[in-house]
Parts: structure tokens; C-alpha cells; sequence
């Protein structure tokens, strides 16, 4: 083999090691107040003083009930510069909606109606509003207490129930052949539900650096007769380097621990990533009001607790980034040495729209198994699982075997 030394420096593809990291030191996380200006209690239509308002799904704009004026919160983006430049991050910032849970923080509110006084109880596990049991308005939650309940900001539903229920449909039918008899006769699409997941969105400045051998192929050829046949290659040996700036924009990661621990011996919620990316430039400032009518799974994971995830996604980001500069090196590169540095994190957190349609299965051994199928409550993206009919699918594969053996015979 020819060896020839040369020095490159440039971007590249680090397939070796997992690098260690390093962090610049902080005083500690700067705080972006999201709930500034925001209060429990009575959310008015600005036209009519109406507290009966919900989301259009059509428009993606609250409506209230009463006089039909339409409108939409700020966007997050904008309200709370989060498009600021990624290369001028430093240190960790957060929303103050992404701050670190409190153990033991009461999940049940009680704040006094501010249109007759009433004392109005709202259980922050299963809802962030309530109707006054005297003037019948509706209150909202809207201030961030350290439970996970309220985050900075949500991405309205946009994709109408009736369409997430045409393409569930169209996602079980093309699987019926394979699908269990019982989940078809009980298959109802229209049970559908809009859930609003928790995840954190983060934007993170890193840096990069690799060196290490690469290799060119010049020539292959054969040696040897028989058994001691052997393939040679001759190349050209290169000191590869590369060094880069890495900006991560709007990462997302679920922030439920029951998504982030997955189990699929009980469950198929894995499935959940499969319909992203969310456009989650179009995020807007928390307003309950957004809710209403949905479902919500509060955040019980803090920002430490996904730290680790967001640092491997993002080298490896930065790892797929680099391939197109090592084409050259068409035998590989070697990387031994590695370096991965932090310079700055900014997270905020997020309720996201999505369209859930689940079925539960009982098995003949007593195992069972909670299904679903998810659809992207912006985009449709679409994807799930369903019960299997393992017989059919044993015969088909047993058909699809003999059908491969006699092929094989017949090109003989």
C-alpha cells in the first residue's frame, strides 16, 4: 500500500467515537418571562367581553362563541425573540415554562372568579379550565405554576377532525388484509381525540472537531488461485481534519416521561415520532383557550433530564452534515481524536397538536397491548400500528416461501 501524508481542514463525517463534551462555564440559566403579563381567571373576547372562546381549526384563530370575532395570540417567536441568532447563544436559556418541576407542587388551583368572586377549583391534571358554578364564565389557568401544566407557548391544531379521521381510516384500511378480525369489527375512526403533547424545543451553538486517516482507493485486483484467493486494494493514506461551527435550530424533544421510557411490550406510543417535524416557527403565547375542547398531557421532565439526548442528536446532526466533504475518502475515515463543545442552549417549551386514535388488545396469553395511530395535527402525516392476524400472516409467509423456493429451482 502507497502512503501519502496530507492535511486538510474542512467540514466532515465523524462515524467513530462518541466524543467527550465540553461545556463553557455559566453562572447558570438566563430566564425568558413568558408569563409576563398573564393572569388566571376570565379570558375576554376583546369585542364583546365574551368568555366563551375556543380554537377554529379551520383558521388556526380563537373565536368567540358569542359575537364570532376571530383573533390569535402573539407569536412566540416574535413575542419572545427566539429568533435572535443561534451563533449568539451563550450559556443556558430557558422559558420560564421550562423551568424545572417542583416535587410536590399541588396539581388542583383555586383563584377567585374576578366577574362575581366566586371561589373557582380547576385540576391542572385533567384540564386548564373551569366554569364558575355561580356566573357560569368559563376561567382559564394561565399563569405557570412549577407543575408542568402551563408551558411557554402551543401550536394550534390546524388539520380538522374530520380529515385526521379520513386518514386513520385510509392508514387501517391499506392494513386490513394483515389486520386482526376483532380490531376491524371494532375499528370506529370517529373516536379519534385531539391531544396537545408536551415537548421542549431547544436551539443549540456547538462545535465541532475531528481528526483522524482516510483513505483512497487506487486500485483493487485479485491474488492468489483457489483457496487462497484474495482481494487486494492499494490507496492513499490522508491525515484527515475537520473543524466547524455547529447551530441546531428548533430540536424537539418530548418532555412525558411515559414517551421518553418507552415500553412497547404494553404499548405503541414510539410511533409518536414518526410524525414529526411540527412547524414550530408558527408556535404562539400560551392562551387556555387554545385547549378547549382538546386534551393535554402536562410535562414532567425537566430540561436536565433530556440534556443528554439534545447533545447526542445534535452530534450526530453534525456528523450526518459533514458526509458530503468525505466523498473523497471512498475506502472510510478513521477518527482518532474527537472533540464536541457546548457554547449555548436556549429552551423553550411547547404543547403540540396531535390527533390520537388508540385501541386496546387482549391477547389469547393474557398480554396486553395498547395501539395507536397518530396523525400530525398540522401537517397529516399519519403512522400507527394495529393488531396483527398472526395466522394470515404465517400463511402468507409460508406461500411466500414456496413461491421463492421454485424460483430459485427454475433460474438455476
Amino acid at each position: 500500500m502507497r502512503e501519502q501524508s496530507r492535511q486538510e481542514a474542512d467540514t466532515g463525517y465523524a462515524p467513530g467515537e462518541e466524543p467527550a463534551i465540553d461545556y463553557e462555564e455559566h453562572d447558570g440559566p438566563a430566564v425568558i418571562h413568558t408569563d409576563s403579563a398573564v393572569k388566571d381567571g376570565l379570558n375576554k373576547c376583546e369585542r364583546c367581553g365574551s368568555t366563551e372562546i375556543s380554537l377554529n381549526v379551520a383558521k388556526g384563530t380563537l373565536r368567540c362563541h358569542y359575537c364570532r370575532h376571530e383573533w390569535q395570540e402573539a407569536s412566540a417567536v416574535e413575542e419572545f425573540d427566539l429568533d435572535t441568532p443561534i451563533s449568539a447563544l451563550d450559556g443556558i436559556t430557558i422559558g420560564s415554562g421550562s423551568a424545572a418541576l417542583v416535587p410536590g407542587t399541588d396539581e388542583v388551583v383555586s383563584f377567585k372568579c374576578s366577574a362575581c368572586g366566586a371561589e373557582v377549583v380547576i385540576d391542572t391534571e385533567h384540564a386548564m379550565q373551569a366554569r364558575c358554578h355561580w356566573c357560569r364564565n368559563t376561567l382559564s389557568m394561565n399563569q405557570q405554576i412549577p407543575n408542568g401544566a402551563v408551558p411557554d407557548a402551543v401550536l394550534p391544531f390546524s388539520l380538522p377532525k374530520d380529515e385526521a379521521v379520513g386518514r386513520i381510516s385510509k392508514f387501517a384500511n391499506s392494513r386490513k388484509f394483515f389486520a386482526h378480525r376483532k380490531f376491524l369489527a371494532e375499528f370506529t375512526p370517529e373516536n379519534v381525540i385531539g391531544v396537545y403533547l408536551p415537548y421542549l424545543i431547544v436551539d443549540v451553538n456547538a462545535s465541532m472537531s475531528l481528526q483522524g486517516m482516510g483513505e483512497h482507493k487506487l486500485r483493487q485486483y485479485t491474488v492468489g488461485s483457489d483457496d487462497n484467493k484474495r482481494t487486494v486494494y492499494d490507496a492513499d493514506v490522508y491525515q484527515v481534519a475537520r473543524q466547524f461551527d455547529l447551530y441546531v435550530d428548533d430540536l424537539t424533544i418530548e418532555s412525558s416521561s411515559d414517551k421518553l421510557n418507552i415500553d412497547t411490550s404494553h404499548n405503541t406510543n414510539n410511533i409518536i415520532n414518526t410524525i414529526m417535524p411540527f412547524d414550530t416557527k408558527n408556535i404562539v403565547r400560551f392562551d387556555a383557550n387554545y385547549l378547549s375542547g382538546f386534551s393535554s398531557q402536562r410535562r414532567d421532565t425537566n430540561v436536565d433530564n433530556v440534556s443528554d439526548i439534545v447533545l447526542r442528536q445534535t452530534r450526530d446532526i453534525g456528523r450526518h452534515q459533514m458526509l458530503p466533504t468525505l466523498r473523497h475518502y471512498d475506502r472510510g475515515v478513521r477518527w482518532e481524536q474527537e472533540g464536541f463543545e457546548v457554547k449555548g442552549q436556549r429552551w423553550v417549551s411547547a404543547y403540540l397538536p396531535v390527533w390520537l386514535y388508540s385501541y386496546y388488545e387482549e391477547k389469547r396469553n393474557g398480554k396486553k397491548l395498547l395501539h395507536y395511530i397518530a396523525v400530525n395535527g398540522r401537517t397529516g402525516e399519519t403512522m400507527g400500528s394495529i393488531p396483527i392476524n398472526n395466522r394470515r400472516l404465517l400463511i402468507a409467509s409460508a406461500i411466500a416461501q414456496v413461491f421463492g423456493t421454485i424460483a430459485a429451482v427454475l433460474f438455476l
